[in-house]
């Protein structure tokens, strides 16, 4: 089985799946750290990984299984399973996916552009990459596992997630009409998720004052006052005091 094919596909954000020409083909993966093991290798599929880092990263804490023909043992199963021309190396390991699309350079990809199109204000442009990166955000890195690297792919992910939501509540603001809606809830979400983030707060405030429920964009701009001076002790930044001044004239 290799994994050379331009039509496979990779998803590694919520249940890792493998696709090859339309074919699901991750059960042939060597169970739960030989999916370690590949998801950690797509992730820095454009770099040799050297086999120490391989091993702490599967074996953070050591174990029976943490020693060099423990090592050698997982790659030789995965080896079998995505075919050996697809990994290659022995002091440091890197695995040949040629075109593969990958969910997670996708949605990092999405959010450049969507990011792009905001600066020049093509608010249509922007719509669709930004719930690319969204979607992909939302599922989450490694759901049901535990580890110092996953933590920090979370983290990356988490501020992409944040990221596609500011564009896509700008984007929502910038066409109107219907989407407003969409602009409010993400405001919302920017809200819970990043309390700290003023964006949220002006993104939720434009949204609702654009629906007409200024009183109630006024009072979400209490609420970020009050958030920051009791837990903080500082006022909202220009931006978003400049924002309350239009919303009051």
């Amino acid at each position: 089985m290799s994994l050379a094919s331009p039509r496979l596909r990779i998803q590694v954000c919520g249940p890792v799946v493998v696709e090859r020409d339309d074919e699901r083909i991750e059960h042939a993966l060597p169970g739960r750290q030989g999916r370690l093991l590949f998801v950690y290798l797509v992730a820095n599929r454009h770099r040799a990984v050297p086999r120490a880092e391989l091993m702490d990263a599967l074996w953070p804490e050591g174990g029976p299984s943490a020693t060099d023909s423990g090592l050698s043992a997982l790659l030789s199963k995965l080896r079998k399973a995505v075919g050996a021309d697809a990994l290659g190396g022995r002091s440091t390991v890197r695995l040949s996916l040629g075109d593969a699309w990958v969910d997670l350079e996708a949605a990092e990809e999405a959010i450049h552009r969507a990011e792009s199109a905001i600066s020049l204000g093509e608010w249509a442009r922007a719509w669709a990459p930004s719930l690319v990166a969204l979607f992909t955000a939302r599922r989450g890195f490694l759901p049901v596992e535990e580890g110092a690297w996953i933590d920090e792919r979370r983290r990356a992910l988490d501020e992409l997630r944040l990221r596609a939501l500011e564009c896509y509540a700008a984007a929502g603001l910038g066409l109107g009409g219907t989407e407003l809606a969409g602009a409010r809830r993400a405001g919302r979400e920017l809200v819970t998720s990043a309390p700290y983030r003023e964006s949220g707060y002006r993104f939720l405030m434009e949204a609702l004052a654009a629906e007409g429920n200024v009183a109630e964009a006024l009072r979400v701009y209490d609420e970020l006052c009050t958030r920051l001076r009791d837990d903080m002790g500082i006022t909202p930044s220009a931006p978003s005091r400049e924002l309350h001044a239009r919303l009051l004239r």
